[in-house]
C-alpha cells in the first residue's frame, strides 16, 4: 500500500506552528543619527550593562526625525550590531525613513498608544500603578536582575559581579556589590537607595560613576544616590 500525506486537520502534519506571543523589547530613541559622537556614546551606555544589553533586539523609535533625509540604514544597523544590539524594526517613522528602513530589512512597528489618562463620565481615568520586582534571596557573581516596569527591592546582599537593572527606582537593604543601573530607559529622577555601599558601579539615567570615584568614606555606610544635573550626588542615610 502506497503511504498517503497526513491529513491537513492532523496535528502533527505541518512542519511548523505559528503562534502568537508577546515580547519585551527595547527601545532606541534616535536624535541625531548623524552625530560623530553617536556610537561611541553608544557604547558607554551599552558599557554599564553589557550582559543585559548583549544580543538584545532593539527597536528603533525614529519619531524624532520628521524633517531630515534617512542615513543609510544598513550601516547604520550594520555599527548597531557590532556593538552587540539587534535591530529588528523601526517605529514612528515618516515615509522616507520608513522605505530606507524596510529596504535594510527592518519590520515596522506600530507606534505605542499614549500614556496620556483618558476621561471617563467626565473623570480622569487613573495612571497606571508601575510594578516593583522583590528579590529575597542573595544575588550571586554573574546574576543579573532586571525590573522592566518599576523599582527593584533586594532584601538580600548583593554579590561583585552581579548586576542590578531598573526602569525606576533601586532599593538594597543588604551589602551592594556589582553594579546597580536605574532609570534604564532614561529616566533621570530615579535614585538608588542601599544599607551598604560596596559597588563597582551605579548609574542613574545613563551617568555612571565607578567604585573609584566614590568617596571613601562613603564606602561601607547606608546611602542614597540622585542624579542633580550631569552629576551622581550621594546623600548619607
Amino acid at each position: 500500500m502506497t503511504p498517503r500525506p497526513a491529513a491537513a486537520s492532523d496535528p502533527g502534519s505541518a512542519p511548523f506552528q505559528i503562534r502568537g506571543t508577546s515580547f519585551t523589547l527595547l527601545a532606541l530613541k534616535i536624535v541625531d543619527p548623524r552625530a560623530n559622537s553617536f556610537f561611541a556614546r553608544l557604547a558607554e551606555t551599552l558599557a554599564l550593562a553589557p550582559g543585559f544589553y548583549s544580543k538584545a533586539p532593539i527597536i528603533l523609535d525614529l519619531s524624532l526625525l520628521t524633517k531630515s533625509a534617512p542615513v543609510d540604514m544598513v550601516g547604520f544597523c550594520a555599527n548597531l550590531r557590532e556593538l552587540g544590539l539587534v535591530p529588528v524594526g523601526i517605529q514612528g517613522a515618516t515615509a522616507a525613513w520608513e522605505q530606507a528602513s524596510t529596504e535594510a530589512g527592518l519590520a515596522v512597528f506600530p507606534t505605542g498608544r499614549a500614556t496620556e489618562a483618558q476621561s471617563v463620565r467626565g473623570r480622569a481615568a487613573p495612571l497606571p500603578t508601575p510594578k516593583a520586582r522583590l528579590v529575597t534571596e542573595p544575588v550571586r557573581s554573574g546574576q543579573q536582575v532586571y525590573a522592566a516596569d518599576g523599582d527593584l527591592i533586594v532584601t538580600a546582599a548583593v554579590s561583585r559581579g552581579a548586576e542590578l537593572l531598573a526602569e525606576g527606582n533601586i532599593h538594597v537593604y543588604g551589602a551592594l556589590r556589582g553594579r546597580a543601573v536605574a532609570g534604564l530607559g532614561g529616566d533621570r529622577s530615579v535614585r538608588i537607595f542601599c544599607r551598604h555601599l560596596d559597588a563597582d558601579l551605579v548609574s542613574i539615567g545613563g551617568y555612571y560613576m565607578v567604585s573609584e570615584q566614590m568617596d571613601p568614606a562613603l564606602i561601607g555606610k547606608p546611602v542614597q544616590i540622585r542624579l542633580v544635573e550631569e552629576r551622581l550626588v550621594f546623600d548619607p542615610l
